[in-house]
């Protein structure tokens, strides 16, 4: 059948009575017209799409209503099972269509849904796919697991057993798509792919968290049981099960203890929400979003349970604002291309084997980001490496009679090697030259060969289950992440760096082999390196076979010694259970060592050019602290003595003791110190100190508990009211906070004000 008519009217007569032509059983429906056109984002392939659902429900229910009247309701018993694309056309930047030159269907249907259809269930979760992981779960938790479901899809939980059941199918769901990436090599953070990963983890502690009571970790404990279950499937899984828990176990203790700050944030905002109406601002219920990661969701649940409620629809404008914000500064328009000319051919890179390559323009397009106006070209071969594999893309000139044009990136696009310039050429039928920067890839070269040499010493130091997981090679520097649970101690740090330096010297010539089979590289023990989509032949990079075999498209050095030295300049964690080693080579590697060799000889002659210099900074060492210990006792002291003299100028005021007065204190924490020490030796105690810290003005105000709790006084409230005559801000609890400031000649006024502030409020 041809699908739906492309006008959005519906599906054609001739696709409705094909459908009854095929298929006598009422449970399977056709599409409607609310989804008949399919396409990939703003410009790209599209066309007519005609889908298959199918009805779940009872005969009695059908005979009632009739399905057709329920595909694409949400109802959660008519789902779409199948769905064909018909791609016809291509959609142009000013959203015009035109035919592609091969049109093609593009077919595909649910693995879970098919088997909820086949298995007579009435839910993707009551299949095998879901089952084991639902029921330990449960278990875990110490719930049952009743299969409960809203009437609809977008409808809110109305019972407990609903609630409880979404969580475990929200967790269950999740924890296949967080287990399996991990294991693919993408971790999380805050960045792309990895921010994506974090967020639907983070979503899933959110429904163990608020649904079903779990405080502590619980995800990871799910990864032995998805292991086992697809082991034969997913083998990967299984051979990194320790690894991915221990990744989703740190992600989940961090993001709790998030939820940890956020909650005490809600705490110290009741009163001022109580005061606002008993509604929690929307500016801030995004603050404790965007800035704290604490979700909204949560925010109006445990809102709710202080008898409180949230300005949703303010979060929604910040939410937008925000959107707004980032759209703009990441937006890019693109034309369409345009054609220079014609080519049945696949673009070619020959930087392999040349270092400069003639070439012609096929096509181009322009883009502006930022208001910066730059041009991509597609060349029908080229010489220029494009970034692939952590490798950076090559720099260099495009070079023809009439002009020379900088290439400034380059990267790849669809299987394109784009190269993107800042002007076009003169002449775009014009017989060019590739010339990448022949210095800055030299250097590249090299980073990239020591790179693999690195993985091979990490492995043989560290241990076979060293696994890459991302890498940069640039003409700087080398940046290798890897699976490893324990810092990298200094002694091994160098045993590993004597391991590459040693087979640098060893002059190892490259043994490049192209074309091979996946199946035989595998067997020649090549390792893959993250980042990398292999095809059915693949490139083998070998430094010595009994060393590093390595699949790799990138560009390296003709043997080691090329590399000539490589210095390991950090190491440091990434995230759980994964380190990073950065390094650098060549004239890079010299001009480190030199750096440190300069600032090694400025210490020397700063101390005097000691004779032992380690000793002179010990014992330089011994003195500050001696030093740093009769300051502490000095302002100790002084702390002392104004808490006397101060006691004595307490004064009473309704009812309550009451002191403002400007100090000395050395620091933010001698000015908090002294503050509790009045706390303490004066009961029923209003206090506002103010001092002059490092040039700038601090205000501490601290209130008795019984005074705090009796809610007519704030601590953050006033200390926030007088912060106005120093032009700064703070805050902190009730009963204690502080603020800082920008104008000190105000510290006066802001004491001489605190008196009829607390006059006022009690």
């Amino acid at each position: 059948f041809e699908g739906d008519k492309a006008d959005g009217t519906g599906p054609d007569t001739e696709t409705q009575n094909l459908w009854r032509q095929y298929t006598t059983d009422d449970r399977i429906l056709p599409g409607n017209k609310k989804d008949n056109f399919w396409e990939m984002g703003d410009t790209g392939p599209c066309g007519p799409c005609t889908e298959i659902h199918i009805d779940l429900r009872s005969d009695e229910e059908r005979a009632a209503t009739p399905g057709r009247e329920l595909v694409n309701a949400d109802h959660p018993q008519v789902v779409e099972v199948w769905n064909n694309v018909f791609m016809e056309f291509q959609r142009l930047a000013d959203k015009s269509l035109i035919k592609l030159p091969e049109q093609s269907v593009d077919t595909g249907m649910g693995f879970e849904r098919l088997m909820m259809a086949v298995s007579g269930v009435k839910s993707n979760y009551d299949t095998d796919v879901f089952q084991p992981l639902i029921q330990f779960i449960a278990k875990e938790v110490g719930v049952e697991y009743h299969g409960t479901a809203p009437a609809k899809v977008t409808d809110q939980p109305t019972t407990e057993n609903e609630k409880t059941d979404i969580a475990i199918r929200v967790i269950a769901d999740h924890i296949r798509t967080i287990a399996f990436t991990i294991a693919d090599g993408q971790l999380p953070s805050n960045v792309k792919a990895g921010y994506v990963i974090r967020r639907i983890l983070r979503r899933a502690v959110r429904y163990a968290f608020s649904s079903l009571n779990q405080k502590q970790p619980f995800l990871y404990k799910l990864v032995p049981v998805l292991a086992e279950q697809m082991r034969n499937i997913f083998p990967e899984l299984k051979a990194q099960t320790a690894f991915v828990q221990r990744v989703i176990e740190e992600e989940e203790i961090a993001f709790l203890k998030t939820l940890e700050t956020g909650l005490r944030r809600l705490d110290a905002l009741e009163e001022t929400a109580r005061a606002n109406g008993g509604v929690i601002d929307g500016k801030t219920a995004f603050e404790l979003s965007d800035t704290f990661g604490f979700p909204l969701d949560l925010t109006a649940l445990i809102a709710r349970e202080k008898g409180l409620t949230v300005d949703e629809e303010g979060f929604q404008k910040e939410l937008a604002q925000q959107k707004n914000r980032s759209r703009n500064a990441q937006e890019t328009e693109q034309s369409d291309w345009v054609t220079v000319a014609d080519s049945d051919e696949q673009p070619a890179f020959v930087g392999y084997d040349l270092d400069e390559a003639p070439a012609h323009i096929l096509r181009y397009r322009k883009t502006t980001a930022k208001g910066k106006t730059e041009y991509q070209l597609v060349l029908d071969q080229t010489a220029f490496y494009a970034e692939s594999g952590g490798q950076v893309g090559d720099t260099g000139y495009l070079e023809s009679p009439l002009s020379k044009v900088r290439v400034i990136d380059t990267k790849k696009e669809n299987d394109l090697i784009v190269h993107t310039v800042l002007d076009l050429p003169q002449d775009l039928t014009a017989s060019f030259l590739t010339i990448p920067d022949a210095a800055r890839r030299t250097q590249i070269r090299q980073n990239h060969s020591a790179t693999h040499l690195l993985q091979a010493a990490l492995r043989e130091v560290l241990g076979s289950h060293v696994q890459q997981k991302g890498s940069l090679v640039n003409e700087k520097l080398l940046r290798f992440d890897f699976s490893h649970f324990t810092k990298v101690t200094d002694a091994q740090l160098r045993e590993i760096e004597q391991l590459v330096n040693a087979r640098i010297r060893q002059q190892i010539p490259l043994d490049e082999r192209r074309n091979v089979p996946i199946a035989e590289a595998k067997t020649l023990g090549a390792m893959a390196l993250f980042g990398e989509k292999y095809g059915e032949f693949v490139r083998v990079i070998t430094f010595d076979r009994d060393y590093s075999v390595e699949l790799c498209g990138g560009l390296h050095v003709p043997n080691t010694g090329t590399i000539g030295y490589l210095k390991i300049t950090g190491e440091s964690a990434v995230g759980a259970g994964v380190r990073r080693i950065e390094a650098v080579t060549g004239v890079g590697a010299e001009a480190y060592v030199d750096q440190q060799l300069d600032l090694l000889n400025q210490v020397r002659e700063t101390l005097g050019n000691p004779q032992h210099l380690l000793t002179s900074i010990e014992k330089q060492n011994e003195e500050i602290i001696s030093l740093r210990k009769q300051i502490e006792q000095f302002e100790q002291q002084n702390i002392n003595q104004q808490k006397d003299q101060l006691v004595g100028k307490v004064k009473e005021l309704n009812g309550v003791n009451f002191l403002a007065a400007q100090v000395h204190a050395g620091s933010a924490d001698a000015l908090k110190t002294l503050a509790f020490n009045l706390r303490q030796a004066v009961p029923n105690l209003v206090l506002v100190l103010g001092a002059e810290v490092d040039g700038k003005p601090q205000l501490a105000v601290m209130l008795a508990d019984e005074i705090a709790q009796a809610g007519k006084l704030n601590a953050t409230t006033l200390v926030r009211e007088l912060a106005k005559e120093i032009q700064g801000g703070g805050g902190g609890q009730p009963f204690f906070a502080t603020a800082g400031g920008k104008n000190v000649a105000g510290l006066a006024a802001a004491i001489a004000k605190a008196e009829s502030a607390v006059t006022a409020a009690l």
